[in-house]
């Protein structure tokens, strides 16, 4: 019978953890003497293991090369990556880069272990030979050796690699692990196999996987010996092999394709009377294994059988919840489950996804022995529940041992009702002395599989073992006395802080006290599900209207429908589009805003507050009217509310007076974000505002500003006019009484508008333009597959491909681009093309029918050509164009920019690298660029050279948090200063320079290229940025090209250029203004504090040039004026762990 899975475990999933703890603890039953019992027992167990002479190896090595040496990251990221790789070059420059420049000297004959000892001496060897640091006569020796010995190095480090994975893989295959196994069986040892293997990104991988896991249990099975499930094999399966959408989005493929492939595992285990377990994996799918597990369990054919294993993981405080639910289903099945108790194995990831979602906890304990206590009470619940679990306790940890066999002693539990477990190669010599000590059983958790599956295995145990304060890590080092390996964490919790560790933020608090982070949505958890379901709810089928919002009466244009992109029959309601009388009425109330800055942050923060508060309205109308799917819509809310705070937040920090009145143009991509945020942004400076949303998503924007409004933005200072772009784009870009445009669209659009600019408005006003791009990614031989395949489909076709973030051209390297290729579109089968109001959509519409026509006539062109490499179906219903990947020779053959899910692939070759970067430079367009590397050195050389105001590595390019990644782009991509960075507020003020009235004399074409030199960049600032943690942020200043400086007169020029110079930036000083300023190159804008004549003159020329946007500057420049901004993003956790945020908590 189906046993509901409890609230406990599908909603109660962030918990207060002091109170939690509180609970585990008395749960334990574990008086003060209990405790000083079990302590000085570990202690024994601890002095007994160094006493021994066969310490294992992973203590040794980690003890040599643990997370706080350089050395151990390096190895561990080399493990990670090396026997991956197919290509000679590139297998070279990842031992180069991962060996040379680390200190093996000082680990030199310091280990107890010979094995060590001879790895270290080779790495020694092979660093010097690498190393070309120092230029010594010893160095250039070495640097011959490096020039004729790479293959020697490359066998030496590969060999090494491959000892080191036959110490922690039991076999390459399940016959070889089985043979290699039987010394120990009969020694008293059982063993669980593990089939290493990354999660399926694939059905075929799935299907392979699922052929190798029934394999395995025949070929065991064959070998097991007698009935009794605590002495015979078993296997270990993970779901996510089994299924490539195993998450909760998907939960009804899953129970529909997943629970088919797990039950007919299962029936092949029973039959062979083995032992079946469940992995436990990340928190996120708990509830959903559990419904699987469940539906598995209700199979007659498992009648009798009491091998079916579930892995539950201690450092979650729905641990014991997790038990009591396996206990219950148990008793309704009239059998017994194992159940292998382990700490966890995805805890730096967990912290890590809770802060980047916003949440205001986490689903794991983030105290270490807040840990150990709640695995110590979740071992005193399954002994206490052995009639119907089995219970399986794996650790290494002494005192934990100690722990569960004083409480098995107290509570008479036979020894052969439950047992330890450990993993191979680790934990040897504490679980051979408690197997002879005590008669307890013991199981050995084995990993089987070739040695180049190993990586994420090894990494994760490097990390889940190789902090100080590990005991594995400390039981080799003899410095710490045995009482302090062997710590009570009882004690330690009484000294620590109650609660959450104060060494990590929540989500709430990622930025500080300064700025409260965006409200997050996890939709993964039921109870953040309901309450957006209940908060949407009412929106499903309302019908909304939307006009323009001024201070004045509105006459409006000719209504319309709006409709529903995925679903045209879905009417929105109507809209009333302004009319040009709208228009005049609105620019002639407009007026900057007179608050002072404290009172414009209060309202924008109360903006912030109101938009979170209606997020259910908010989440509706993105999905009805934009196209967007759940997970869009929360990330597009939280980044308005994110601009609304950050920039309250720099209002008071603000040098100069608002420019007046800015017109505010946004795209219909973005319709809540950037739509807010430039409004924010004028706001913020004290501007006021006339905001014409996109044509296609009004009510989005009109929702918003009457929120702005009640939040207390005065009706004159931030005006609504929506309607097209032909009777209010125009006449609010060619005004005398606007001062400035913030505008996100079109390179072409934004070309336009400057031009009406130049014609109308006073010279210099600012044009704030964040355009297109042609955004590339390079994936090389070193990049984990399944990683970089996820990104790409993320890149590509989330958004249904209409970001102008989005991935449009994919360099794979040639020598895995078949195998990569082959996953890629795999992966891309399993996307679900839907009306993304529902959770399982992957992909929406594109957002109207004139897009749909012209992508899909792109995509015919293609097809015609023979270039579609692979195409998906799209529904018949809405406006949905089928993800599809299209075969290019290299970028230069994108002629534009496809804004839908449309991804070309090129393949390139590893000596060609700087070429392709080269090509990417030369499209003009600069906006993300992204890296799928394991090479240190490559990340440098590449960032280095593209030019691109975002860039991503090992992590998917779209998305941009504000304040940590600020974006926007370079080139024909835009003008800055970045959105959401720290210089954009001040293009929306204004620094009053000294103008002259004077006669200025013309120069003849070439006069600037006689005086542009040579074009030389430089960083001038590099500094990080707040962000989560395993992820680096960092925003680098380089030097633009010079600015013309043409006075008029040289007093002035010289002004102009000391003003530049002031802020790092390059000038030129012209006595005159150049003939052909229309079309000279080597200069990024141009100072002139001359007449307004001259000044149009000069704007209406530099409006006519091709090629990206160039200013004219009539006052003070800022230092976005002299600066281009770039932001570096990387994934630091991308191979495999966070070794820094261990290491710091650690400490």
């Amino acid at each position: 019978m189906t046993i509901t899975v409890p609230n406990s475990v599908t909603h109660d999933i962030l918990r207060d953890e002091g109170a939690y703890i509180a609970q585990a603890v008395t749960a334990t039953k574990l008086g003060q003497e209990d405790r000083t019992q079990i302590t000085a027992r570990a202690a024994g167990l601890v002095r007994d293991i160094r006493g021994s002479d066969t310490p294992g190896l992973m203590e040794v090595f980690l003890a040599e090369y643990g997370l706080s040496t350089s050395e151990g990251v390096a190895l561990m990221c080399l493990a990670e990556a090396l026997l991956r790789v197919p290509d000679a070059a590139t297998i070279d420059d990842l031992i180069e880069d991962k060996i040379a420049p680390s200190d093996w000297g000082t680990h030199l004959g310091k280990s107890a272990s010979s094995l060590v000892n001879a790895s270290t001496w080779a790495l020694m060897l092979t660093g010097r030979v690498l190393d070309e640091r120092s230029k010594s006569a010893a160095a250039t020796l070495r640097g011959a050796v490096k020039r004729l010995g790479e293959p020697v190095i490359r066998t030496a480090v590969g060999r090494a690699m491959r000892e080191m994975g036959r110490q922690f893989v039991l076999g390459e295959s399940i016959d070889s692990a089985m043979t290699r196994a039987a010394k120990m069986e009969a020694r008293g040892y059982s063993y669980s196999y593990d089939m290493l293997g990354e999660a399926a990104r694939t059905m075929d991988d799935a299907k392979r996987y699922h052929t190798a896991y029934g394999r395995a249990i025949r070929a065991i099975g064959a070998r097991a010996t007698g009935n009794d499930i605590r002495t015979n094999p078993g296997i270990s399966v993970k779901l996510s092999a089994l299924h490539p959408r195993y998450e909760v989005a998907q939960e009804e493929r899953v129970m529909a394709e997943l629970v088919p492939r797990a039950r007919e595992l299962a029936r092949l285990a029973a039959a062979l009377g083995l032992g079946f377990n469940i992995d436990a994996e990340e928190s996120d799918r708990l509830a959903l294994s559990l419904k699987v597990i469940d539906r598995v369990l209700d199979d007659p054919a498992l009648e009798g059988w009491d091998g079916f294993g579930v892995v539950v993981q201690a450092y979650g405080p729905r641990a014991a919840d997790t038990i009591d639910w396996l206990a219950a289903k148990a008793e309704s099945c009239d059998r017994k489950l194992m159940v292998r108790l382990v700490k966890g194995a995805y805890w730096d990831t967990e912290i890590k996804r809770a802060q980047v979602m916003g949440l205001d906890g986490f689903p794991v304990l983030t105290q270490k022995p807040a840990s150990d206590v709640n695995f110590i009470a979740c071992a005193r619940k399954l002994l206490a529940a052995r009639v119907r679990l089995y219970p399986q306790f794996a650790t290494h940890n002494a005192h934990t041992v100690a722990a569960v066999l004083h409480m098995a002693e107290g509570m008479g539990v036979d020894p052969a009702d439950y047992e330890f477990q450990r993993l191979h190669g680790m934990g040897e010599t504490l679980h051979d002395i408690v197997l002879r000590n005590e008669g307890t059983r013991c199981r050995i958790y084995a990993p089987v599989g070739a040695h180049k599956d190993l990586l994420a295995y090894l990494v994760r145990r490097l990390l889940e073992n190789g902090a100080n304060s590990s005991f594995v890590n400390q039981i080799v080092d003899e410095n710490v006395p045995p009482a302090e390996v062997a710590a009570c964490p009882f004690a330690a919790l009484e000294s620590a802080p109650k609660g959450l560790n104060p060494k990590i933020a929540t989500g709430p608090d990622l930025f500080g006290k300064d700025r409260r982070n965006a409200k997050g949505w996890d939709l993964t958890d039921a109870r953040d599900l309901e309450s957006i379901a209940q908060a949407r709810g009412p929106w499903a089928d309302a019908t909304f209207v939307a006009g323009p919002l001024i201070a004045g009466t509105v006459a409006g244009g000719a209504p319309y429908d709006a409709r529903n992109p995925a679903r045209p029959d879905d009417l929105l309601g109507q809209v009333t589009p302004a009319a040009p009388q709208d228009v005049q009425t609105a620019l002639a109330a407009a007026t900057a805003w007179q608050a002072d800055a404290a009172t414009r942050a209060t309202v924008l923060n109360r903006a912030a507050d109101l938009y979170e508060q209606h997020f259910g309205a908010f989440f509706a109308i993105l999905a009805r009217e934009a196209g967007k799917s759940q997970l869009d819509a929360v990330g597009e809310l939280r980044e308005a509310v994110d601009f609304l705070r950050y920039y309250a937040g720099q209002a008071d920090g603000l040098t100069h007076p608002a420019r007046g009145v800015f017109t505010c143009i946004s795209p219909w991509n973005f319709p809540l974000a950037i739509f807010t945020g430039q409004i924010a942004g004028a706001l913020s400076a004290g501007n006021g505002v006339l905001a014409k949303p996109a044509e296609q998503t009004p009510i989005t924007a009109h929702y918003a500003a009457r929120l702005l409004h009640d939040a207390g933005a005065p009706r004159d200072v931030l005006q609504l006019l929506p309607g097209d772009g032909a009777t209010v784009g125009a006449a609010l870009t060619s005004d005398a009484r606007v001062h400035g445009v913030a505008f996100t669209g079109s390179t072409d659009t934004a070309k336009l508008i400057q031009r009406a600019m130049a014609d109308h408005m006073a010279p210099g006003a600012p044009l704030i333009a964040e355009t297109g791009g042609l955004n590339a990614m390079i994936v090389d031989s070193t990049a984990l597959p399944e990683q970089a395949v996820r990104d790409v489909l993320a890149s590509s076709f989330q958004s249904a491909g209409q970001r102008c973030s989005a991935l449009r051209c994919l360099y794979v390297q040639e020598d895995v681009a078949p195998e990569f290729e082959r996953m890629l579109f795999g992966a891309m089968d399993e996307l679900r093309l839907d009306d993304p109001w529902h959770l399982a959509s992957d992909v929406g519409p594109v957002i109207d029918a004139d897009a749909h026509s012209q992508i899909a006539d792109y995509v015919a062109a293609a097809r015609a050509e023979g270039r579609v490499l692979h195409e998906l179906n799209a529904p018949e219903q809405g406006h949905f164009v089928a993800p599809v990947a299209l075969r290019v020779r290299g970028i230069a053959d994108l002629k534009r920019e496809v804004f839908g899910p449309v991804l070309h692939i090129a393949r390139f070759k590893a000596s060609d690298l700087d070429r392709v970067i080269a090509d990417v430079n030369a499209t003009g367009y600069g906006l993300t660029f992204g890296l799928h590397t394991r090479i240190d050195g490559r990340v440098q050389h590449v960032v280095d050279r593209v030019h691109a105001g975002n860039m991503y590595v090992n992590r998917n390019q779209i998305g941009a948090i504000v304040g940590s990644q600020p974006f926007g782009g370079e080139g024909l991509s835009g003008t800055g200063p970045k959105a959401g960075g720290p210089h954009y507020l001040a293009r929306f003020t204004g620094a009053q320079a000294q103008t002259v009235t004077r006669q200025t004399p013309y120069l003849p074409a070439g006069a600037v290229a006689k005086a542009v030199g040579p074009d030389i960049t430089s960083i001038a600032t590099e500094h990080g940025l707040p962000g989560p943690t395993g992820e680096s942020n960092r925003l680098r200043e380089v030097t633009r090209a010079p600015l013309l400086c043409l006075g008029p007169g040289t007093d002035l020029a010289a002004m102009q250029v000391s003003a530049v110079e002031a802020l790092g930036g390059r000038a030129i000083a012209l006595d005159g203004v150049p003939q052909d300023l229309d079309r000279a190159d080597g200069f990024s804008g141009v100072l002139f504090w001359g007449d307004a004549g001259t000044a149009r003159q000069i704007a209406q020329a530099l409006a006519q040039r091709d090629g990206p946007i160039v200013p004219l500057i009539t006052d003070q420049p800022d230092r976005a004026h002299v600066m281009l901004e770039r932001h570096l993003c990387v994934d630091t956790t991308a191979s495999g762990g966070n070794a820094q945020l261990l290491a710091e908590v650690a400490a």
